[in-house]
């Protein structure tokens, strides 16, 4: 039986300088939080609204991910 062995691998990309800086844009947030404050309240979205939630969200989260990476320090090799 042949073994297989996995093996990771890191790579470091410098991140652009204005990255820190991006966020949603006002419309887009307003929409993510109207939609999330309807579902909140007990009004179910429709499976369109309920897809458009998701993919908002997806998209905060990136930007997030995004903005502290940005913010950690570079290590060095």
């Amino acid at each position: 039986m042949k073994s297989i062995m996995k093996t990771a691998i890191h790579i470091e990309l410098p991140m652009p300088a204005g990255i820190a800086g991006f966020k949603l844009p006002p419309g887009v947030k307003r929409r993510l939080t109207a939609l999330l404050d309807r579902q909140d309240s007990g009004t179910p979205l429709t499976a369109a609204e309920r897809r458009e939630a998701e993919g908002l969200v997806e998209m905060a989260e990136f930007l997030s991910l995004l903005k502290m990476r940005a913010k950690r320090p570079t290590q060095a090799a």
